[in-house]
């Protein structure tokens, strides 16, 4: 016929040279994992999973080469592999085209309007036909039954079939280049990140911020189109919102892109300051090391990062003292122990150089208190346990001590902040029942007088020889 690659068949059936095992038809890749239907690459990872409505988890999968997500079929059916029951049910549907050439001829019903039978094989494919041959969109194969006009016009479908097909890889392989590119952009940002001091925890976040704007479907590269991407996610808080605006900003300035970030007001939220009593509930009923961790938390407030790092040459038992490496550019503290953490300590066993050096990083340290705060807020049938993580524990610190001293400068000394700005968002005001209830103490003797302000009573005044002192209860 002219057309170079193209056999002639039964019926003005006409085909394309078959695909390759390689192709994009073909759903299951060599490992056993299925190929991105996006680009056809066989290289793709577990990416989690997906709950269906009724609880079932279907594994979800993200293709290393163009970064398209998608899940994995319940059901796989390979056009060109598979064999179709009750049409020719021995055949394979890779060598040739469901069409009309394919049924039975359909003889006129006696008496019937039609004076002349129809045989419809020599008709268009019909829409069974149509479906089955479109199950795979991007087969390099394209059979096509021949019209009643001859074997010119089909010859020109075919080349009209081909010339789609070539542009649609065409718009593919743009795609994926375009992906990459922007991949390989994020990558480079990362690794300016970390060159010029960042800490891995914002590196890490960041870096999953701007993937996840990849997968909505934003070019990072176009900033009206990331601003419109942010607009659209309804169910973003205002703190979501904030932190993603946030650390696309530094990309697009890193990137020399000129843009206006939204205006993202935050609202202010206070913090959830649980009684004395839950957290000792918590203490007693978690692990040893989160016990530990908590304990040292609720005695400093030092931050979570700070504890998690602490190592065994940072506790002096000798003077009962433990000594806080600062984080987040704060100060160095040191802290008088009390001898309920000190035997919690020394009951600890020494494994490592650092203290809890049984857990790989905070992550794995703070999923293991939020298991056991679940089991123990269930136990002792009281949900405001829930509401407390490790950074309640500083709050809860700050605020208590606010509340015994009334000295903002103290507490900003106990929390480590340089900028008194800081200590006022974990101060809160709070006006506690225990205020205005004192235990009082008389004292006769100078004796007597030293016993009571080494037991933390503090003195009031004195009248008729009788020394009198106070202390909260």
């Amino acid at each position: 016929m002219g057309q170079a690659g193209i056999e002639p068949g039964e019926a003005g059936v006409f085909r394309l040279p078959q695909p390759s095992k390689g192709s994009p038809c073909r759903p299951q890749s060599a490992q056993g994992k299925p190929a991105c239907p996006e680009c056809g690459s066989s290289k793709v990872w577990r990416d989690g999973l997906r709950y269906l409505s009724d609880g079932r988890a279907v594994q979800r999968y993200l293709c290393r080469l163009c970064g398209y997500r998608f899940s994995k079929p319940k059901v796989k059916f390979n056009v060109a592999g598979e064999q179709l029951e009750g049409f020719h049910s021995g055949s394979n549907l890779a060598e040739r085209t469901v069409s009309d050439g394919d049924l039975p001829i359909k003889k006129a019903l006696n008496n019937s309007a039609l004076s002349v039978a129809e045989d419809f094989r020599v008709h268009n494919v019909t829409n069974l036909g149509k479906y089955l041959n479109t199950l795979c969109p991007n087969l390099a194969i394209a059979e096509y039954c021949a019209p009643e006009g001859g074997a010119k016009n089909s010859a020109g479908a075919v080349k009209a079939l081909m010339e789609e097909k070539a542009y649609a890889e065409g718009r593919a392989a743009g795609a994926t280049e375009k992906t990459i590119d922007i991949q390989g952009k994020i990558l480079e940002f990362l690794w300016w990140m970390k060159k010029n001091g960042y800490k891995e925890s914002s590196i890490k976040s960041r870096g999953e911020i701007l993937r996840r704007l990849m997968r909505l479907g934003a070019n990072l590269l176009n900033p009206e189109n990331v601003k419109d991407c942010i607009a659209r996610q309804e169910n973003w808080s205002y703190g979501r919102r904030a932190n993603v605006v946030h650390a696309y900003d530094l990309f697009a300035k890193w990137a020399g892109l000129k843009w206006t970030p939204p205006k993202i007001s935050v609202p202010e939220k206070l913090p959830f300051i649980p009684l004395e009593r839950e957290i000792d509930d918590l203490i007693a009923g978690c692990s040893r090391h989160i016990a530990v961790a908590l304990q040292i938390m609720k005695e400093t407030g030092a931050r979570a990062g700070e504890v998690f790092r602490l190592k065994w040459s940072d506790i002096d038992f000798e003077n009962g003292t433990i000594r806080i490496t600062p984080e987040k550019g704060s100060n160095a503290r040191i802290f008088k122990m009390s001898g309920k953490l000190i035997r919690m300590l020394n009951h600890l066993p020494r494994s490592g150089e650092r203290i809890f050096s049984r857990y790989k990083d905070l992550n794995s340290m703070r999923r293991t208190f939020e298991r056991q705060r679940k089991r123990i807020a269930h136990k002792l049938a009281n949900p405001r346990l829930l509401q407390i993580s490790f950074h309640t524990l500083r709050h809860w610190k700050a605020t208590m001590e606010y509340a015994k001293t009334k000295d903002i400068l103290y507490v900003m000394q106990v929390l480590g902040h340089k900028n008194i700005k800081n200590t006022l968002k974990y101060t809160q005001l709070i006006k506690f029942k225990e205020e205005q209830e004192f235990i009082c103490k008389i004292a006769k003797t100078p004796k007597e007088a030293k016993e009571l302000i080494e037991a933390g009573f503090e003195y009031v005044f004195q009248r008729d020889g009788l020394i009198f002192f106070r202390k909260r209860k």
